[in-house]
């Protein structure tokens, strides 16, 4: 990234940067507390399901696209253009007649949503590494992805509950454009590694892998389905020969979308399989615990949008000393193999969860999952960016949100089933809310502990790199 910024405006663009990370995160979870009220007022409860997993198919696709591009032809073009598809998105969903029109504009505003998170997080970063006293950064990074991925239930709440769920999507409008004002006046345009001709071949096979795999996983537990319905087996069987396919033409492409090379290195590939696997701690807390709240101790979906803020805040500390760590010592490894084993104890002890489990133990619960995560979410960028060479600093930023995001997709389709299965078999012996608590008291530890070991393994895998500090 560039070098030539004026120290005066290097704070407000990170602010800027973080703030497109921001909207674009969130929109991934606020509309799942008014989608009731949407389908009440829209129709189309059939599409349900659908008003998500469009936003999520799109900006999945586009992330490693997004990433690459950038490092080929510069930050600033694509970080615009992503910004103005995302604010003409989200108008449009504001101003959505009927349920087939969100599905539609909820997918243009996921093709622009691809680029903010990774493209802003390779310009906070380059702004304010870590060896260059980036460790409030660091925690910053950390802090907007927790807030985003809980407080989307509150304010999807919120603005249902007292306004209108429309303003779920219009709040992205006015702050959207305040962003890419400052981005377009502040950021100097530094070109590229090239210009290439683009991988087509590369992209369309991989759009079409990554859509069927997202509309597999999404179909499990929907009408019953299984992993072997078809519904199910038909997508991901063909995403899995398509992958295959990919893995083939990138490996031949003169300009590949996706560089299989730098999986060849040891460290970039092991970061990946972190973030894989911490999603599922991720998104087991953020998804189960609000429903929890919500299903089984009758909260509405305001309150329990604020009694997951232990998660979140545990989340910001952890980010925040994980920054400072490497800014002090130069090196990340340690402070990441610690970590696992916060999410392990914090999810094993979410086995006691009951009606009638005490807040205050929940508190300390929630606290010990968000410190484990915390430094996975600042922790992991510099280690992804720390495995490759400068001009893929954004295909590195890229592809670990995108394996991240595949990664919490898979974990709800695991535990989709269980889940039901659970409410299926406990409510007619202890009602419903009970059935819910237990269904989170098994979900959430599963999901925990399985991703948290895994990652723990390939963490201790990693190669112990040490920053260049000044």
């Amino acid at each position: 990234m560039t070098t030539d910024i004026k120290p005066r405006n290097d704070t407000l663009l990170v602010a800027a940067a973080l703030g497109g990370m921001f909207i674009a995160m969130l929109d991934q979870t606020i509309v799942g507390t008014a989608l009731p009220r949407i389908t009440a007022e829209l129709g189309g409860s059939d599409l349900y399901t659908w008003v998500v997993t469009a936003y999520l198919l799109t900006s999945t696709v586009t992330m490693p696209l997004y990433g690459r591009l950038s490092d080929q032809y510069g930050r600033k073009p694509l970080l615009l253009i992503g910004m103005a598809i995302f604010i003409l998105g989200s108008a449009l969903c504001g101003l959505a007649q009927d349920m087939t029109q969100l599905i539609v504009f909820r997918a243009i505003q996921g093709l622009g949503a691809g680029a903010l998170v990774p493209l802003s997080l390779a310009l906070a970063l380059s702004l304010f590494p870590p060896t260059r006293g980036g460790s409030r950064v660091q925690g910053a990074i950390g802090g907007v992805m927790a807030l985003s991925y809980l407080a989307g239930p509150f304010l999807g709440g919120l603005f249902t509950d007292h306004a209108t769920w429309r303003w779920a999507f219009y709040v992205n409008v006015p702050i959207g454009l305040v962003l890419l004002a400052v981005v377009a006046r502040n950021l100097p345009h530094q070109p590229g590694t090239g210009r290439e001709r683009p991988d087509y071949p590369g992209i369309a096979i991989f759009s079409l892998a990554i859509g069927a795999l997202l509309i597999g996983l999404t179909e499990k537990g929907i009408d019953g389905n299984t992993w072997t319905s078809p519904p199910v087996l038909g997508p991901i069987g063909l995403a899995l020969v398509l992958l295959a396919a990919f893995v083939v033409v990138e490996r031949r492409a003169a300009s590949p979308m996706m560089p299989m090379h730098l999986f060849a290195g040891r460290s970039y590939t092991l970061v990946n399989v972190t973030s894989f696997f911490t999603a599922f701690v991720m998104y087991s807390g953020v998804v189960f615990l609000p429903r929890y709240f919500q299903e089984a101790l009758g909260e509405d979906a305001t309150t329990s949008g604020l009694r997951i803020y232990p998660l979140m805040l545990g989340m910001l500390a952890g980010s925040w000393i994980m920054g400072v760590l490497m800014s002090r010592t130069g090196v990340y490894k340690p402070w990441l193999v610690a970590a696992p084993a916060l999410m392990i104890v914090g999810t094993l002890l979410c086995l006691n969860l009951t009606v009638h489990t005490s807040g205050w133990l929940l508190i300390i619960w929630m606290s010990l999952i968000g410190l484990g995560m915390g430094p996975m979410l600042s922790g992991l960028t510099v280690a992804a960016q720390a495995s490759v060479a400068p001009q893929y600093l954004g295909t590195a930023s890229a592809n670990l949100n995108f394996f991240r995001q595949i990664g919490g997709s898979l974990a709800l389709a695991l535990a989709g089933t269980t889940y039901t299965s659970i409410l299926t078999e406990q409510t007619p012996l202890h009602g419903l809310p009970a059935a819910h608590a237990s269904a989170a008291a098994l979900i959430i530890p599963v999901l925990g502990v399985a991703g948290a070991l895994i990652a723990l393994v390939a963490l201790i895998a990693l190669p112990n790199t040490r920053l260049a500090l000044p």
